[in-house]
């Protein structure tokens, strides 16, 4: 397909140059393009297909970034890229130099602000315009928000702060509402109706009649009130909106980009707050994607040839730390009737797919509502059951307030599964799990970190075990073993003296799979003449006396950890060691800089100097006294 209307959209003004009966052939190149190149890099495709029209119509009657568009998660910002001059950016999405997979307001000024997280864009979006009314600047503020957000807290208590705000526009992108015949026809007409000046001119003469009407006058405008929301409620149930404030429009075909573009500007001319509810299809112009928009919602490259290559939901991959920890969770509840799995909308990233089908009724998806799903364990915990709360690192520090106050002061028995533990390739700074041995660590929670599946599958039963009470955390990587860190299966203690040699000086300490670069640093030492011994961590915090009185024996103790540098299990360390009396050379390599880049994850090693060439210069430098102590 030629792809000539695309090309010639450089910037947003570009696009209201299009005549009507173009902008339908651009939504088709859009989508082509979508599907061309995310299936070459990967990124989030059903959702991005699925909001094409949205997008294209927003751009066409609004002006950023005067006019600001705030993104939920950020997942379906690939068009409004495209059509703010970053067409070219997609050859490098989600790489290393390369354009970001989530909106970034550090790459362009047409994004308002980052995303990454959930359930986010209404609170952002309510401060953004009550800023530009502080400040009597124009333009209009929307937020798109999909269904599934609806399934975290923030955006109620967003909704309950809207105020006065008349520059506010919430769209609600929903791809899972299914509208009858009759009644999307109708709803339909009515909406169109109501998307009309006229239809605002006769609302507000007949308003203004009323209020002249003596006695009877202000009932009336009462029951017609009260007669219309009884309408909608048994249609499309929409007095939610407008009881919060807001004057609602939909549901709206968000595939007829005419119809939505017409909607848009009839609100964009009347003062809000308005609420917008479109109906989409996830994946919409790709058929496999449509009939498993799941499939397609993040994906590697594929064949769109052959899309039998893409991954069934249903299953977790067959090589992966979740698949290991579900199946292995799932074997455990068959023999512990207490044990009850938690998630926020991930069941399959983490692999609960197995206990789901086994043990339906003590599964729990609370949707994006990590707070509720930490707090719930504790309610859970407090009647003798033992919930296991599994969430991915990025998304658990959401909960830190319920972690502190309603698990950790009452030591209730809750064991925390911590998916993506560590640095996370593609998706970057949104998306690290850098955080959580150190806000973990800060109330004293004993933390577990495996580098293999033999130690996760030794030491997931012990944590799952009477042996155990309190809170406590079990973090595994992203993705497989590797076969380097595999071969040294699991001895069953809590530290490993992994790899030593004669005479050695020098020690690396590390854990997780930070530890194939800490091995491979000591033995490119010893081909130097610098002997280095190597310490794997299993339970990294809190320490044991053994391992400190082991390690204060060396005279340079280097600690590596895919992990905040401030907070982290090193500062830890370094403490431990000064109160034991130790006055060596401590040199500590973690995450400096949290804005990490959209990499492989060897990439941002190197980029934080966590790659076994940095950390072996790391310990030549504390020879020649230039290390920081």
């Amino acid at each position: 397909m030629n792809s000539s209307l695309l090309e010639k959209i450089h910037q947003p003004s570009d696009l209201k140059k299009l005549k009507s009966g173009q902008v339908e052939e651009l939504c088709e190149e859009i989508r082509k393009f979508l599907l061309d190149n995310v299936s070459k890099t990967g990124g989030h495709l059903a959702s991005n297909l699925g909001a094409v029209e949205l997008t294209v119509a927003l751009h066409r009657v609004l002006e950023t970034p005067k006019d600001e568009i705030v993104f939920d998660v950020g997942h379906q910002c690939y068009t409004h890229k495209l059509l703010t001059g970053r067409r070219e950016g997609f050859a490098k999405l989600r790489q290393i130099d390369g354009i970001s997979g989530f909106p970034n307001p550090n790459e362009s000024e047409h994004d308002a602000f980052i995303a990454g997280h959930g359930n986010t864009a209404l609170s952002l979006a309510v401060g953004i315009a009550w800023a530009k009314k502080l400040r009597g600047e124009p333009g209009q503020v929307v937020a798109i928000i999909g269904d599934g957000a609806f399934t975290g807290g923030m955006v109620y208590e967003g909704m309950n702060n809207i105020g006065g705000l008349d520059n506010l526009l919430v769209i609600l992108n929903d791809n899972k509402m299914s509208i009858s015949k009759n009644v999307g026809a109708l709803a339909r007409y009515l909406n169109h109706l109501r998307t009309t000046n006229t239809y605002f001119d006769a609302k507000e003469n007949v308003r203004t009649f009323l209020d002249g009407v003596p006695v009877v006058g202000k009932p009336l405008k009462v029951a017609i009130g009260n007669g219309k929301k009884m309408i909608r409620r048994a249609m499309y149930h929409s007095t939610m909106f407008e009881d919060m404030g807001f004057q609602y429009f939909g549901p709206v075909d968000g595939h007829n980009e005419p119809e939505l573009e017409r909607t848009l500007r009839t609100i964009h001319s009347q003062p809000g707050p308005h609420f917008l509810h479109i109906v989409t299809k996830k994946g919409k112009g790709y058929k496999p994607a449509e009939n498993n928009p799941g499939n397609y919602h993040g994906v590697s490259k594929f064949d769109q040839l052959d899309p039998s290559g893409i991954p069934d939901p249903e299953v977790a991959p067959k090589e992966s730390f979740s698949t290991v920890f579900g199946n292995l969770l799932n074997k455990e509840g068959t023999s512990n009737e207490k044990i009850c799995a938690i998630t926020a909308a991930m069941k399959y990233g983490t692999g609960l797919q197995f206990f789901y089908h086994s043990h339906p009724k003590r599964f729990f998806d609370v949707g994006m509502a990590e707070q509720h799903a930490v707090t719930f364990a504790a309610g859970l915990a407090s009647q003798g059951m033992l919930p296991v709360v599994c969430i991915y690192s990025t998304f658990l520090q959401r909960s830190y307030d319920q972690i502190i106050h309603d698990v950790n002061l009452l030591k209730e028995n809750v064991v925390f599964a911590i998916d993506r533990a560590g640095f996370v390739p593609a998706d970057g700074e949104t998306h690290q799990g850098i955080y959580d041995p150190a806000f973990l660590s800060e109330v004293g929670m004993p933390i577990y970190s495996p580098s293999n599946y033999a130690e996760l599958k030794h030491w997931l039963p012990l944590l799952l075990s009477d042996e155990m009470h309190g809170p406590r955390a079990i973090r595994y990587p992203r993705g497989g073993e590797t076969s380097f860190l595999a071969q040294y299966g699991c001895s069953g203690k809590e530290f490993d003296h992994l790899y030593t040699v004669p005479d050695a000086k020098v020690v690396i300490v590390s854990y997780a799979d930070e530890v194939e670069d800490v091995l491979h640093a000591a033995m490119k030492l010893g081909e130097e003449g610098v002997p280095c011994d190597v310490y794997k961590l299993v339970k990294i915090f809190p320490f044991t006396e053994e391992l400190i009185c082991e390690i204060k024996q060396y005279d340079v103790v280097l600690m590596a950890e895919e992990c905040v540098a401030c907070g982290g299990i090193g500062e830890h360390l370094a403490v431990a060691l000064q109160k034991a009396g130790w006055k060596g050379t401590y040199i500590h390599r973690a995450v400096e800089t949290v804005c990490l880049p959209h990499a492989t994850v060897p990439q941002i090693k190197q980029v934080t100097g966590l790659d076994a060439d940095s950390l072996a210069q790391a310990v030549r430098d504390a020879g020649k006294g230039e290390a920081a102590t």
